[in-house]
């Protein structure tokens, strides 16, 4: 058995209350409590309001964030209805009349119609003919020797790439030269 003195924890706890002021302590702490748990109650009440006005915004902000979107789309849509008449315009065209350059000169003006869609919405063409070989834009489908050009150079472009808003959605497809 242990002694009382070796467990500091089984030490009685002694209070400096009188018998006949005991009532007045209790109703004290008592009051002390009842305030506490009013105050928690307060500020659960406050974190839950908090909590209900974040899921509210989360759910506004998507909703924005997806009308953003349809309106973007919506205006892309509008500019490139342009491309279809035309592209529409050159087949409905009397065959009879039709000649090689008007249709070559026809495809030219559509392409370019669409190349200004595309710069409006800052599409950009990645064209590296000639240009340092660059693995973060390029994809090399093949290298050939080439005695008259600086090794990893571009010297076919076999399908141009495209950038959107400074970020790659397609590199472009390239021969690059190697050592002869």
């Amino acid at each position: 058995m242990t002694d009382k003195k070796d467990n500091p924890f089984e030490e009685p706890v002694e209070f400096d209350i009188e018998t006949n002021d005991e009532t007045e302590v209790v109703e004290e702490l008592d009051s002390e409590l009842a305030q506490a748990e009013e105050e928690i109650a307060k500020h659960r009440e406050a974190m839950l309001r908090m909590q209900a006005e974040m899921e509210n915004l989360r759910k506004r902000l998507i909703r924005d964030l997806e009308k953003s979107r349809k309106l973007a789309l919506e205006k892309i849509m509008k500019d490139l209805l342009q491309v279809w008449d035309s592209l529409e315009r050159g087949l409905e065209v009397d065959a009879q009349s039709l000649t090689v350059e008007s249709l070559v000169e026809g495809q030219e003006l559509t392409l370019r119609m669409l190349e200004k869609v595309m710069q409006d919405h800052d599409l950009e063409i990645i064209d590296p003919a000639g240009q340092p070989f660059d693995p973060e834009l390029h994809q090399a489908m093949t290298v050939l020797p080439a005695a008259d050009v600086d090794e990893n150079t571009v010297i076919e472009v076999l399908q141009k790439g495209f950038m959107l808003h400074d970020r790659l959605i397609r590199p472009a497809m390239v021969v690059v030269s190697g050592k002869p």
